[in-house]
Order: structure tokens, then C-alpha cells, then sequence
């Protein structure tokens, strides 16, 4: 199971593999509280792209076009995160106010939709 969750939220022993999909590290977050297994600032969007999106939703689908056209050239960690999860629960972890129109999600319907 892939799933999304705000790294601000309690970490659970639910979320199985915790993997940071954030290029920065989010702030007021301790990193020995975090209880991140894994950080993939490479995942993340290219900063362009993210300052172009800016969380406007009537970007939102032309975000993970652009977004999936660079994970097709990131298949490396792609393929990482859903060889985990095929073993077990991954939660990409994320820092933005927006919980569902953020790279997280775009990140995990990529996966779903291709592996």
C-alpha cells in the first residue's frame, strides 16, 4: 500500500517505510522526530516547476504532466520507492498545506499508474 501523509502529522507505526519527498527540509521539524527511513529530495519536483505551480489549483493537472514527464527521467527512484512498496507500506511524506494537489500525490499516482 502507497500512501500520503503531511510530515507534520504523527508519525504511526502504520505508515510502514517513511520516505521524505520534499526537495527542502520542512521547517520546524526535528529530524530525530521525523522518523524518516528515507529522504528522496531527487523525487521532488525540479524547483522550477514548483515555483511555475506555486499550489494554484487550476494548475494542478498541468503540474503532473510536466511533473510525470520528469519522473519518466528519475525511473531509478521511481522503481526504488515501488520495489518497497511491494514489499510493504511506504507514506511519502510531504510538507505542503494542500493534502491532496501536492507532490505526494502526483508522485504516488505516478507509481500506481506505472508499476
Amino acid at each position: 500500500m502507497l500512501k500520503t501523509k503531511r510530515i507534520y502529522e504523527k508519525p504511526e507505526k502504520s505508515d510502514g517505510t517513511r520516505v521524505l519527498v520534499d526537495r527542502l527540509w520542512p521547517r520546524g521539524v526535528k529530524k530525530e522526530e521525523a522518523l524518516i527511513d528515507l529522504w528522496l529530495k531527487e523525487a521532488a519536483p525540479s524547483l522550477r516547476l514548483r515555483q511555475w505551480y506555486a499550489h494554484d489549483p487550476r494548475r494542478w493537472q498541468d503540474f503532473k504532466k510536466k511533473y510525470f514527464r520528469e519522473l519518466k527521467d528519475k525511473n531509478d527512484l521511481t522503481k526504488k520507492i515501488a520495489s518497497m512498496n511491494k514489499r510493504h507500506v511506504v507514506t511519502l511524506l510531504f510538507a505542503a498545506k494542500e493534502e491532496r494537489m501536492n507532490q505526494a500525490d502526483a508522485l504516488k499516482q505516478f507509481i500506481e499508474k506505472n508499476y
